[in-house]
């Protein structure tokens, strides 16, 4: 073991104490992990330079000598990750439990307060103009992509902290570039102890959880478990304050043990279950396209298929999705790494309304995609000189996918006077399916070095490539420049080369011969493999700490892309499909500025993003022939295009030096609003909007006088408080389905219980 330091005066060595760990919601210009540099932090919202890229908040009950050795290997382990250059927001524990909602507040919730996250239906994001390529890591290690189209398979209850990395990645981030999720998760030290909870209210919410989590001689073990129960699974498609037909149950799942071999060695395992059941919303008032079918026409025919009105239709969508990750961590002093086993299994299941679907669309299909992932990935940190940090490693996936679908369409007869399409009352069944087994891989190499004390140059290589439904391979090369001219004040410029797979999970390979001669024949034929995305990346910055407790800081970016990849909804069936622009621009900047004294702290950010592409080379076979002839040779912007968006927040926490602090907190979100077709498509905007949301909890130290009960909270939060009706999507654009509003104001309260 090491040698015997108090926990208190570790972490004083550490520069970190429990209470002022992390920095939230702020700009952070990583400037090396060489040396003896620590961080600095604050308290919520605070803001953090010259990262060590470490954030240590162990604080431990028993065993201060199992605390030091944890602690040693979460650094070791933090500083395998060099974000130098890049920009990166960090969210402590403290900042995810002041956002409302806390732990049962949605992932997305939190990372809508970082600069260039802008909100989309069915629970997605876009970071700085990206449609999903967003890469979500566990610990450092990185999970496939997965079939989760309504919100995130991960729960903001497995997150002690976590940060958002993006701009001028450094060389070890591939595949999924436009942000990095790091979570780390909970664990037996940081989170030693249980809670139960329970918390709900409007429209039918019951989200009960339970976590326990504790350390024992080299074992130190936490799991969390919760279930959800509500009517607002799926934005709603009409503004009414309740939809038609929203019902949703989710389960989640996460657990994580740890075997401490010695001071310079861990072995980890996490696994994680999500399972979830929506009932997609009813838009009412639809005008049908098709006649019944001519098999509806008894009683009995009526109850086994529906009366066809788009007030009473009956569509469910399942999502599965299952991980484990196993690690190996060492350190050797000069050398350390970490080695993982990561798998994970993903599924989508669509159920139509067999008639609805059929009169409204020409096709009621039952849909099912999988995709089961497998690989391994290292990371390693060389302390090859006094000025010069090596790092390197590889990434290796091997890949399944499999989809497929029976439909239901009317049979075509003839065409009319003027060349429309006739169809009969009669029906036939058409089978679908495909399936593919691929790999993609990446190998990286950095130098991290210092030629003299205020500047730091990471550069580096990476090569990628992908043989699954696309085979292409690239050498990326990345440099990134962080230069400190003054105290507290931090300049950072980078280059980045990126290569992009397209989603394995998002590609099929559909027979589209089968449907000709049906209602649900395609408008072209052309279908041209997805290939993919090439990038040439810029980003620089600015950061300052202005007064103590008050820091401010600027990015601007521009991408260049060759074969752009977006997504779009195309069917009734909400599975996103891919495709690609021949080319692609993203140019845009971003502003933060946060302030933090005592109890008070307050912070906002706002943002400016264009993103555009032009000509559509791959998936043609979606698009409507006029459109596709547009866009070939004019830029129109991305259906997820939004030109302004902004955040903000503010907590204050009365009674805080005694037992029964009371907190307020409040945090609002603005979007200029994403696109809809106009005169072009996606030729003009959805209505603006901004959101206020609140939160009030009550902590009591020892309200029960139970010696085994210690902290009781309890809370309430408001979402949308002045109830404000807005639109995230109106149901036009390149590949957007039904319109979908923004949640209306919807209180919540909630007890947790800790022992």
């Amino acid at each position: 073991m090491l040698p015997f330091v108090s926990a208190r005066s570790f972490l004083v060595l550490l520069g970190c104490t429990t209470a002022l760990c992390g920095a939230a919601h702020a700009q952070e210009t990583t400037a090396g992990t060489t040396g003896t540099d620590t961080e600095t932090s604050r308290s919520s919202f605070g803001h953090s330079d010259n990262q060590h890229g470490t954030t240590v908040t162990e604080t431990s009950r028993t065993g201060e000598d199992d605390l030091v050795v944890n602690a040693h290997l979460e650094r070791a382990r933090d500083a395998l990750q060099s974000s130098t250059g890049a920009t990166t927001y960090r969210f402590s524990r403290q900042d995810i439990e002041i956002n409302p909602g806390g732990d049962n507040a949605p992932l997305t919730s939190v990372l809508l307060q970082a600069p260039g996250v802008a909100q989309d239906s069915y629970g997605q994001i876009h970071i700085r103009g990206d449609h999903n390529e967003v890469q979500f890591r566990l610990d450092g290690v990185a999970l496939p992509e997965g079939m989760s189209v309504f919100g995130q398979a991960l729960m903001t209850r497995f997150a002690h902290s976590m940060s958002l990395t993006t701009g001028a990645l450094p060389s070890e981030y591939g595949f999924l570039q436009a942000g990095v999720i790091d979570i780390n998760t909970k664990n037996g030290y940081s989170d030693a102890g249980g809670s139960v909870s329970i918390y709900g209210g409007a429209r039918d919410y019951f989200f009960p959880s339970l976590q326990y989590g504790g350390h024992k001689g080299k074992w130190d073990w936490f799991a969390t478990a919760d279930y959800i129960h509500n009517r607002v699974g799926i934005e709603n498609t009409t503004p009414s304050f309740n939809a038609i037909h929203d019902l949703t149950n989710q389960y989640h799942f996460l657990g994580h043990a740890r075997y401490t071999v010695d001071e310079n060695t861990r072995i980890s395992l996490t696994a994680g279950v999500s399972n979830a059941e929506y009932q997609l919303p009813n838009n009412p008032g639809q005008q049908r396209q098709f006649a019944n079918p001519s098999y509806t026409g008894s009683t009995l025919s009526q109850n086994q298929y529906g009366n066809g009105d788009s007030n009473s239709l009956s569509e469910h969508q399942k999502e599965i999705t299952d991980f484990g990750i196993l690690s190996l961590q060492k350190d050797m002093g000069r050398l350390s790494f970490q080695t993982s086993a990561v798998l994970r299994y993903s599924s989508l299941r669509y159920s139509p309304d067999p008639l609805g679907d059929l009169v409204y669309n020409g096709i009621a299909q039952r849909a099912a995609r999988s995709v089961f992932s497998t690989g391994t990935q290292t990371d390693a940190t060389w302390q090859a000189a006094r000025n010069h940090t090596v790092r390197f490693g590889y990434q290796i996936y091997v890949e399944r996918n499999t989809s497929k679908s029976d439909s239901t369409v009317y049979t075509q007869t003839g065409e009319d006077e003027d060349g429309n399409a006739v169809y009969s009352g009669d029906t036939a069944n058409i089978h679908d399916g495909s399936g593919r087994t691929g790999w993609m891989y990446g190998l990286y190499a950095q130098d991290e070095w210092r030629p003299i004390k205020n500047l730091t140059i990471n550069y580096g290589l990476r090569f990628d490539g992908v043989d699954e439904y696309t085979h292409s391979k690239q050498v990326s090369p990345r440099i990134n420049i962080v230069y400190k001219p003054w105290h507290g004040g931090t300049f950072h410029a980078g280059y980045s080369r990126y290569f992009t797979p397209p989603p394995f999970e998002l590609v099929t390979g559909t027979a589209l011969y089968k449907y000709t001669g049906t209602s649900a024949e395609p408008a072209n034929y052309k279908n041209s493999t997805v290939k993919s995305e090439r990038d040439h990346y810029f980003d620089a910055g600015f950061s300052q700490t202005i007064l103590p407790g008050w820091h401010a800081s600027f990015d601007a970016y521009v991408k260049l892309a060759k074969n752009m990849i977006d997504e779009g909804q195309f069917g009734s069936p909400v599975i996103l499909s891919v495709f690609n622009y021949r080319r692609g621009q993203v140019h845009g900047y971003e502003f933060s500025t946060d302030y933090t004294r005592g109890a008070f702290s307050v912070y906002g950010n706002f943002s400016w993003s264009r993103a555009i592409g032009k000509d559509v080379v791959s998936g043609e076979w979606n698009f409507d022939p006029e459109d596709l002839s547009y866009i070939k040779n004019r830029w129109v912007h991305l259906d997820h295009d939004q030109r302004w968006t902004a955040s903000a927040g503010t907590s204050y926490t009365a009674f805080y030096r005694t037992g029964h602090p009371l907190r307020l907190s409040a945090t609002m979100v603005y979007g200029s609003g994403l696109r809809a077709d106009g005169a072009t498509p996606n030729g003009a905007s959805v209505p603006q909007y901004a959101t206020f949301n609140l939160s009030l909890v009550q902590s009591f130290k020892d309200l029960f006088h139970v010696p085994f009960l210690k902290q009781t909270q309890l809370r309430l939060d408001v979402t949308n408080l002045f109830d404000r009706t807005y639109l995230l999507r109106d149901g036009s654009g390149i590949g957007v389905g039904a319109p979908q509003y923004g949640l209306r104001r919807t209180i919540l309260t909630g007890i947790d219980q800790r022992f």
